[in-house]
Order: structure tokens, then C-alpha cells, then sequence
């Protein structure tokens, strides 16, 4: 897994300003109020910050804006960047602040002046979310990325009060990494068997990882889970994790991931263009591990299992066919209409399995389901169903909080309708109109009465084309930072 690059914080010194090298960073307000730290640069380097903020140009600056003046004089720095920051911005805004600075750090060491600035662990954070690079498979080049990352400094009057109040912020930008890192990984190398080893290996941070595998999904009957993957050499898996930091007789919160490492569509073959993107149908899995991470790595006080299926899509003469009929674990038998709707196949038998083991108090379930999601809401929303008002609400709000784009969708007995099988109870798609709708449709057949629910198509913002706030173009993280909010505000016990 990628590391963060480090970030440490500490006192305000005059010389280590003036001897900083790579990029030195300041804060500013949108009416040119100098905070502390910027007035000491501003005295190395003889008023030239103070010239900055007294020209035309600056009235026109906005908060979030940055302004750098290079190889300033009396600094060893070759770059002096002015933060334009509203004193009173929200968290939110703090880390897109951030998030600008990482842009511009590169490689590079940074040291932030962020004088008394109360946003410093979000200005933190920010830093932390951007300052992301995938590079395991360049070698030596022109476009080859520096190994060394460069380390971050964070100047504060109260560093080791900052210090404790960004490092939970900074085990949500680890998950967030580990979620981009996997999505980003190329299918030759995230097999179902890689995928697994690497949860694994997060019983380092105090997590509880078991892999079924193939034999004992048999045994447990998750048939449409295993009809998706039976086509494949790369054997199919489930990983289950748990974090039990609450009450030990709370019920958890499950949250349940697609983990398509690869989805040639099956014998419902896919275009070839653009087939190579689906490296990154595993998303809700990555984000699904990525949180689980979280929450591990802040010692969340709450109660929370993560269960992920692992398969892979591939046409072969032992693959699934259309038309024909698989017997779910929960019983309900589905008509295979499109080997190319495999997701949900996946999930609906490992939330079956969640609520059968777990009893959970909710349940979430994150996929990169359907294209119609991106048709209806593009790359800045993803996809929100639910049967629990309250519950969908909580995640929504903390979505916003966290700054991750969510959006409401309807259920309803007209789109169910539409997947009706005349040959079994269910049949797997219903066609083009409603496509996701009509997906989460189907895996509300696999809810419980009882169970609180969220379905996250997560289709359009798992990975994107362009640059985000937060994120290169690629894998996004998107999601860990909600989730782990969700539980922080919702399921954890005070201590």
C-alpha cells in the first residue's frame, strides 16, 4: 500500500523558516490580514508579503486561492505560496485549502505557517487526501515520479494540541489511500487471491479477517455469488472483517462490497472499449476495506463488520449462461438475463450472509453497479436507495459534512415489477429504463424486514477521468471518509 506522506507538526522557529527548502506555505485572509506565521515570513523576506496583499491584483483573490512568489529573498525556499483561507472556514473548505497546496508541493518538502489557525488538522487532511501518487509500474523516465515524496511540516501555536486532533482525519486519508490503491491496481495483479492476502493483513491493526473459500460457499449456499466467478481460473472468496470497538453486545454495522477484480461482462461480453476500466469494478470492496482500515487504525468505539465478495468475470466454457436459473442462498431462485449484471449477483447472497450471521443494526451495501447511475447522475453524486428514512438521512448528512457527493433515489413496486421472471422468482435486470433502480430493486429482495438499508451505487465516482477536489484522476477514495463519519456521529458509544 501506498504511505501517507508524513506530516508532522510543531513549534513556529524563525531560522527553520528561513532554512526550509522546497516550498514554504502561509495563511491569509480574503481581506489581506497576515496570520502570524505569515508575518514572520513577511519579515524575511523584508515586506514582500505585505506588498503582495497591498496590490491591486490581491483584491481580487478568493478564499482557497493561491498565490506563490518564487525563490522569495531571504528564505532558502524556492517557492513562497500565500493560502488565501477565510478565517472562519469550514472544514470542508479548510481541506480543499489544503488539498490546493498539495497540487503545488509535487514531490517536494512543504512547511505550512499555520500560525493559531483552529482548521489546521482539516488543512491537514487536505494535504494528506491530495498528496497521492500511483506509480508502482513506472520505471525510470521522464514520467517517472521521485521516489522520495517529501515530508510535510505543519508550524502551529499549539502543535501538539493539532497533533491529536488530526491524527483520527489522518487514519481517514490512510483508508482513503488504501481504497485508491486497490481500485487503481491492474487485475493481473489484484487477483481474488491477492485481494484477500491484503486484507489479511490488516489483522496487523487489531482487525478480525477470515477468507471463505470456495468450498465453504458451497457449503453456505451463496450459488449466485459463485455462478459470477465459476467462469474464472481466479477462485471466488469472501472476506469478512470485523472491528468490535463498542459495546460487546451491540450488533454491528455491516457494510458489504462488490469485489468484481476484473468484469469481462462474462458471456454477455462487453465492448472492448473502455473494458480496461474495469479493473476498478471491485470499487465498493476497496472502499469497503479502506474504511474498515479507518476505523481500525483511530481505535473507532463502535461496533462494524466488513464483508467483501471477491470473483472475477470472465466468459469460458464453464461460465454462467444467459437464461439460466441459480438458487440463491437465501432460496429466492434468479433468472440470469445478462451475465453482464453480475454485481448484484454477488452481493445479494454475502448480505444475506451479513444478516443471517451478523444480526447487523444496518446495513450498507457500495457497488460500481450500474452505468445508468453515471447517465442519471454524472461523476459528481453517487447513487443513495434505501428502506430507513432515519438511517439514509444520517448518511446523507454525513456525506455533505465530509464533502462526498450522495444523491437520493426513489424505490417503488413499479420498478420491481419490472424484474419479474416468468421462469423463476426474480430475473436480473429489467432492461434499460431505471437500470439502477431497478438494481437496487433487486437487492432489496435480499433485505430483511427488519434491517435497516442503504444501497451505494458507486459507479461514477469510484474512479474519474480528471482531477477532483481532493484526488488525481483515477481512483477517488470516495465514500471512507462518509462511512467513517456515519459511524462516528451514528453507532459510536461516548466514552
Amino acid at each position: 500500500m501506498s504511505s501517507l506522506t508524513p506530516i508532522r507538526f510543531q513549534a513556529t522557529d524563525l531560522d527553520a523558516i528561513a532554512q526550509a527548502t522546497g516550498r514554504v506555505a502561509i495563511l491569509v485572509t480574503p481581506d489581506g490580514k497576515m496570520d502570524p506565521g505569515a508575518r514572520r515570513a513577511n519579515r524575511l523576506t523584508k515586506g514582500a508579503v505585505a506588498r503582495l496583499l497591498e496590490s491591486e491584483g490581491f483584491d481580487k483573490a478568493k478564499s482557497g486561492q493561491v498565490i506563490s512568489l518564487a525563490w522569495p529573498a531571504g528564505m532558502a525556499a524556492e517557492a513562497l505560496d500565500v493560502l488565501v483561507l477565510a478565517r472562519q472556514s469550514n472544514p470542508v473548505a479548510a481541506r480543499k485549502a489544503g488539498a490546493e497546496l498539495a497540487k503545488l508541493k509535487g514531490t517536494k518538502a512543504l512547511m505550512l505557517l499555520a500560525g493559531n489557525a483552529r482548521q489546521a488538522d482539516n488543512l491537514a487532511l487536505g494535504l494528506a487526501l491530495r498528496d497521492y501518487r500511483f506509480d508502482a509500474y513506472k520505471t525510470a523516465g521522464e514520467e517517472a515520479e521521485a521516489d522520495d515524496p517529501g515530508e510535510i511540516v505543519i508550524c502551529h501555536a499549539r502543535p501538539d494540541e493539532m497533533a491529536a486532533a488530526a491524527e483520527p482525519l489522518l487514519a481517514v486519508a490512510e483508508g482513503a489511500h488504501m481504497t485508491r490503491d486497490l481500485v487503481n491496481e491492474p487485475a493481473n495483479i489484484l487477483t481474488t487471491t491477492e485481494f484477500a492476502d491484503r486484507l489479511v493483513e490488516m489483522r496487523d491493526l487489531g482487525l478480525t479477517v477470515e477468507v471463505l473459500d470456495e468450498d465453504t460457499l458451497a457449503e453456505l449456499g451463496m450459488r449466485t455469488l459463485l455462478s459470477v466467478g465459476q467462469g474464472s481460473v481466479s477462485p471466488s472468496k469472501v472476506v469478512v472483517m470485523q472491528w468490535m470497538g463498542g459495546n460487546p453486545d451491540d450488533a454491528p454495522l455491516a457494510l458489504v462490497g462488490k469485489g468484481v477484480v476484473f468484469d469481462t461482462g462474462g458471456i454477455s461480453l462487453k465492448p472492448s472499449a473502455g473494458m480496461e476500466d474495469m479493473t476498478m469494478d471491485m470499487g465498493g470492496a476497496g472502499v469497503v476495506a479502506g474504511t474498515m482500515r479507518a476505523l481500525a487504525s483511530r481505535k473507532a468505539k463502535a461496533n462494524v463488520v466488513g464483508l467483501v465478495g471477491l470473483v472475477e468475470n470472465m466468459p469460458s466454457g464453464n461460465a454462467t449462461r444467459p437464461g439460466d436459473v441459480i438458487r440463491s442462498m437465501k432460496g429466492t431462485t434468479v433468472e440470469v438475463i445478462n451475465t453482464d449484471a453480475e454485481g448484484r449477483l454477488v452481493l445479494c447472497d454475502v448480505m444475506w450472509y451479513a444478516q443471517e450471521r451478523f444480526k447487523p443494526a444496518g446495513m450498507i451495501d457500495l457497488a460500481t453497479l450500474t452505468g445508468a447511475i453515471i447517465v442519471g447522475l454524472g461523476h459528481d453524486n453517487a447513487g443513495v436507495f434505501s428502506n430507513d428514512d432515519s438511517l439514509c438521512n444520517a448518511f446523507l448528512k454525513a456525506a455533505k459534512a465530509e464533502g462526498e457527493g450522495a444523491w437520493r433515489m426513489p424505490l417503488g413496486k413499479g420498478y420491481d415489477d419490472l424484474i419479474k421472471s416468468r421462469i423463476a422468482d426474480i430475473k436480473n435486470t429489467g432492461g434499460r429504463p431505471a437500470g439502477s433502480i431497478t438494481a437496487a430493486q433487486f437487492l432489496a429482495r435480499f433485505v430483511k424486514d427488519e434491517t435497516p438499508w442503504i444501497h451505494l451505487d458507486i459507479a461514477g465516482v469510484a474512479s474519474v477521468k480528471s482531477d477532483t477536489d481532493f484526488a488525481p484522476k483515477g481512483a477517488t477514495g470516495w465514500g471512507v471518509a462518509a462511512l467513517n463519519r456515519l459511524v462516528r456521529d451514528r453507532f459510536e458509544i461516548e466514552e
